[in-house]
């Protein structure tokens, strides 16, 4: 199970644990807990159930919901019977949930009472089972069958991209990759005795990276439901939180706290963060006033090369997202598709064995995600632009894709402007995203609708967004700034800004 040469097979690890010690804290949220004993008993329970369904492996199962313990034995059951779990953004609007789910395949979908009220119409004649209600629901009597043979292409689970036109992308992640996850986490300090606070949502990649090798390895999972900094500060000084994956926004808001310097985090041994620009100035604030180390990943969902930077190895290096992560390779090339030399910009293409199986039902799209070099090698577009410095440290310049992500989340700009083009009366439309001590960054749109209404269009633009979606401000202009061959000069819109965000 440990040798690096092998898959890591994640159930059957679960399973251990739980023999091996059952009285050891698995899953905690708030008031609720669950020992190994309990977490591994409950999910054949429920894993049981589940076949008794239908579900087998490779079939899907969809969930919507916040962050709680049962959540976290939804994951482990459906993983139980080598099935695939899609969890889905509940900031998703009806139509993109409904989009999801049928793009998934799910023959049941998992939701909390919230999220039942607002979804259930969109999923009419779908199986929805109520999460905060699994009692009801779990039949004591079913039999749950062998853990079936690892197949290391067989997908763990989808995680689908934001968007509003169209089905959203469903990214595979494969046992095999996840395996390389966790395998690596190891050397991260990830153990059986290590307590992770997880203060992202479990449908989120972000929170994922940490989760999954916390149980992995038979630490215990903290979750919340919902990020609030006080109660972050609370529950890392109760469960003695050893690790915790946080993204930019978080750690700027947590250091603000009045209450921030009082807390004990002295058993914090190493702090994470992805999914957003880490300015090299808050890296620095975290390192001088939390202890442990400081690691910022850099990379996408779908893999491909990742990078990673040490903080607290590399204090001279803070302006980068640090170096490519053991066995991945990187190439910045130029619109040509020629390597650059070190210190120019150019397009970041990486591979690793760390990759996606592919965007579940878009082998277009798969193949357009890749770059095929002169030798027939397949690398997986970031769409990003950096430079490398001669330490092979990389800088981002820009997202050549002009992706916002918006605490934690992202948003393609492409998306909000279909809605807005769709709007009576607008001509174009360009979106941005522009700098939030909130939320790091949010969209705001530039609009030419001669006889529109900024405060109107906002509004019915944000009526069919999701909530992480949604326009901080609309600006009416007479024409968007182009280039010579008619490219939307983004950086320009940007730069012109005057307004206030929250």
């Amino acid at each position: 199970m440990t040798n690096p040469d092998t898959i890591f097979d994640f159930p059957a690890a679960l399973t251990a644990h739980a023999a091996a010690r059952p009285d050891h804290p698995a899953v905690i949220c708030g008031s609720n807990r669950l020992s190994w004993g309990d977490f591994a008993a409950r999910a054949d329970r429920l894993a049981a159930t589940l076949a008794g369904h239908g579900v087998e492996p490779g079939h899907s199962v969809a969930s919507i919901a916040a962050s709680c313990v049962d959540y976290a034995v939804l994951w482990a059951a459906v993983l139980r019977l080598r099935a695939t779990i899609a969890p889905l953004a509940p900031s998703s609007t009806p139509d993109q949930i409904a989009a999801m789910v049928a793009d998934s395949g799910a023959r049941l979908v998992f939701v909390d009472a919230a999220n039942r009220a607002e979804f259930a119409a969109a999923l009419d004649g779908l199986t929805l089972v109520d999460l905060d209600a699994l009692d009801d629901w779990i039949d004591a009597a079913a039999t749950l069958p062998p853990l079936g043979p690892l197949d290391p292409k067989a997908a763990f689970n989808i995680i689908y991209s934001s968007g509003t036109t169209g089905t959203p992308k469903g990214i595979v992640q494969s046992c095999a990759m996840r395996s390389l996850h966790i395998t690596g986490a190891r050397r991260l300090g990830y153990g059986p005795d290590s307590v992770t606070l997880c203060s992202t949502p479990l449908y989120s990649n972000t929170t994922l990276v940490s989760f999954i090798p916390t149980l992995a390895w038979g630490g215990t999972a903290v979750l919340m439901a919902k990020f609030d900094t006080a109660r972050w500060l609370e529950q890392a000084e109760t469960h003695r939180a050893s690790h915790a994956m946080l993204v930019p926004v978080q750690y700027r808001r947590l250091l603000a706290d009045p209450g921030f310097d009082a807390a004990d985090l002295s058993s914090l041994q190493m702090k994470f963060c992805t999914s957003a620009p880490f300015a090299g100035e808050l890296k620095a604030e975290v390192l001088r006033r939390m202890p442990g180390g400081l690691i910022e990943f850099f990379g996408m969902t779908e893999g491909g090369v990742g990078f990673m930077l040490a903080a607290h190895e590399h204090p001279d290096k803070l302006h980068t997202v640090g170096q490519p992560q053991p066995g991945h390779e990187v190439r910045i090339i130029d619109e040509h598709g020629h390597d650059v030399p070190p210190g120019t910009p150019g397009e970041i293409v990486g591979r690793s064995p760390a990759t996606m199986n592919g965007y579940r039902n878009r082998p277009d799209l798969t193949a357009k995600a890749y770059w095929i070099d002169a030798d027939g090698k397949q690398w997986l577009r970031t769409g990003d632009i950096g430079r490398l410095d001669e330490d092979g440290f990389l800088t981002l310049m820009d997202r050549a894709k002009d992706m916002i992500i918006s605490g934690g989340f992202n948003i393609y700009p492409s998306d909000l402007e279909a809605v807005l083009l769709a709007l009576p009366g607008v001509v174009e439309a360009a979106v941005v995203g522009i700098a939030s001590d909130a939320w790091g960054e949010t969209p705001v749109a530039f609009v030419v609708a001669p006889s529109g209404d900024a405060a109107a269009l906002r509004a019915a633009a944000n009526a069919g967004l999701g909530k992480t979606q949604r326009l901080a401000a609309v600006v009416l202009v007479d024409e968007l700034p182009r280039s010579h061959i008619g490219k939307v000069l983004k950086r320009e819109l940007r730069d012109s800004f005057t307004g206030s965000v929250a």
